[in-house]
């Protein structure tokens, strides 16, 4: 029984049931029926298990493979006719040989299971932001997960219609969950993703980064709109007017903490308050009126457990406490609920790890395990989020008044800069960059560029994303949103951070936000305008960011600046330049006029 009579949609799901062979097909609908009786089924199968219903109601659990556990960068392709299309930044394959060697790996992939196929909608039904894409799988982990993260079922088809051919095809199975014949392939100039071998959700979860940014970036571009990996928040002020913000920032720079952001005591009392419309992604395109509307095109949180606690953030804990799949953490078998590394200080004595051994918790940690996997997951419903903004589902998408870029900088990089206009914000956005921390493997504090928070992502040659980005502050003018740069990881010379950060970066939006309304004034710098240090409001404060403090976090050190300046003119002549990219003119200029700037 299918749920369209589009023939291109039919067409294709025939094709796919040639070549995977399934047993039986099911058609989703979205109904709570027949996500009842898929739920029912897969804690039977044991591919689920079921979770304290009473103090965690309509949770469930899942682990995966230990082979399997996160985006696997080295196997993820853009498979575009040229390859100069692809650009410096992605993996590259031509279509006719990678569609010949997948082939091979899903003839008859799904013998002996059924398919199950996925009609959603990224971003509310019915809004022109939003876009359709059908994935065929064998996994019911993938569809119970596309239920908390899309808008799912049939009525994803009503912004399809009857005729239409712009949906993207998904196609995954999780095969043999095999890591050597793993691939997640996009196809931009078919509208189409293939993933195979694998069962973890950034791999397979179709509408998250493999829609929602790689296929979305190219169809942006064509069709003259953007896809980003932003956040979106919006900040009501005391007047009950709500201005809204995006934001960029690679992983573990506190992207999910500034999107449920919970404003320090002063602000509430003065009665500001912080929605989130999204914690990871933005659809952004002009409205009516010449401003950048952007929605969230998702429907849930797909976010990483440890860490996650309600000191850390608050809002991201509570949206877990119903309706949440959990993956690759604890179990606390005492009363059957989760546990992770941060959630609290003790861990549960009588535990299962995330592999699955029931282990003594103390002891393992002890003797230094983990008892979650460090990038075990969460997929919460948007719906829970305590401060999930009122305009979450409003079709036409909120107003942009700011946009932010950020990274993990010890020094260089004040507190907060504004850029000088919107081209020399994308080229601020270029620029992203973190150090590496203990975390990563290999050196700590090596500058890792990361172009706006989007470098796994960009569907197509970074060069031409750049330049995209500019022919939208083009198309905008006047109207297009203010750009600034932020860095909360300011260090002092004990290597101790200088910013409180989590709800005191509230401060700095609400600067951010007065500059925006032309209320405040700026200092003019070599390399954007900065604060005055006694605009930035640190009431409450004042034992941890000293006046002396404060003029360390906005200073500009031209000798580090130099620096800085010789390194992005070296990755855009070796790593992007030297590799295929065709960098903008304008950007140079951008760098030219910085340099000239810090030599005067």
């Amino acid at each position: 029984m299918s749920l369209t009579n589009n023939p291109n949609v039919l067409k294709w799901v025939d094709e796919m049931i040639a070549l995977c062979k399934p047993e039986k097909v099911v058609w989703i609908d979205g109904s709570q029926e027949q996500l009842s009786a898929l739920k029912k089924e897969a804690v039977e199968t044991g591919e689920m298990i079921e979770l304290n219903q009473e103090k965690l109601p309509g949770c469930l659990y899942h682990r995966t493979n230990p082979n399997d556990v996160a985006r696997v960068e080295d196997r993820t392709f853009i498979c575009t006719r040229r390859k100069e299309d692809a650009g410096p930044t992605n993996n590259w394959c031509d279509p006719k040989d990678m569609y010949a060697k997948l082939s091979k790996l899903y003839d008859g992939a799904m013998k002996g299971r059924t398919m199950y196929v996925i009609p959603y909608s990224m971003g509310p039904i019915g809004s022109p932001l939003a876009k359709v894409g059908v994935e065929v799988t064998d996994s019911i982990y993938v569809v119970l997960n596309m239920n908390i993260m899309t808008r799912m079922g049939a009525d994803a088809f009503k912004n399809l219609g009857d005729e239409s051919n712009d949906f993207v095809r998904g196609l995954h199975s999780k095969a043999d969950v095999n890591p050597d014949e793993r691939y997640i392939v996009q196809f931009p100039e078919d509208n189409t993703i293939w993933s195979i071998n694998s069962a973890y959700g950034g791999n397979v979860l179709l509408g998250k980064k493999c829609f929602a940014l790689r296929i979305a970036s190219f169809q942006g571009k064509n069709e003259g709109w953007m896809a980003e990996h932003m956040l979106i928040l919006g900040v009501k002020k005391p007047n009950g007017e709500v201005k809204y913000i995006t934001a960029a920032f690679p992983s573990a720079c506190g992207k999910t903490n500034l999107a449920m952001l919970i404003p320090p005591e002063g602000y509430k009392k003065d009665g500001y308050e912080v929605f989130t419309v999204g914690d990871d992604i933005a659809w952004m395109k002009p409205g009516k009126d010449g401003r950048l509307y952007a929605i969230n095109p998702e429907n849930g949180f797909f976010g990483v457990a440890p860490g996650t606690n309600s000191k850390s953030n608050f809002n991201a804990l509570e949206s877990t406490r119903k309706n949440t799949i959990f993956t690759n953490v604890a179990i606390d078998n005492s009363d059957n609920t989760v546990w992770w590394e941060g959630l609290t200080k003790n861990p549960p004595v009588d535990a299962t790890e995330w592999k699955g051994a029931k282990v003594n918790g103390v002891d393992f940690k002890a003797e230094g395990g983990n008892l979650a996997h460090p990038n075990s997951r969460f997929t919460a419903p948007a719906e829970n989020c305590p401060c999930i903004s009122p305009e979450f589902n409003n079709p036409e998408g909120v107003p942009i008044t700011a946009m932010i870029f950020g990274g993990r900088r010890a020094s260089t990089t004040p507190l907060v800069y504004q850029s000088f206009d919107w081209t020399h914000g994308t080229y601020m956005g270029s620029a992203v960059s973190s150090e590496t921390t203990a975390a990563a493997t290999g050196a700590v504090g090596v500058l890792r560029h990361d172009p706006m928070a989007m470098k796994p992502f960009i569907g197509y040659n970074v060069g031409d994303y750049w330049a995209h980005w500019l022919e939208m502050g083009e198309k905008l003018g006047d109207k297009a949103p203010k750009i600034f740069n932020v860095n909360w990881f300011k260090k002092d010379e004990e290597g101790h951070f200088m910013w409180p950060g989590f709800g005191d970066n509230m401060r700095v939006l609400d600067w951010i936000i007065k500059r925006c309304e032309g209320e405040v004034d700026a200092v003019e710098t070599p390399i954007g305008y900065l604060p005055k240090p006694e605009d930035i409001n640190i009431q409450g404060l004042e034992d941890e960011v000293t006046p002396e403090t404060m003029e360390k976090l906005l200073c500009v050190d031209k000798e580090l600046w130099k620096k800085e300046i010789a390194e992005m003119r070296r990755y855009y002549d070796e790593d992007i330049a030297g590799k295929g990219g065709n960098i903008p003119s304008e950007l140079y200029g951008v760098l030219d006029k910085i340099e000239s700037n810090l030599n005067k």
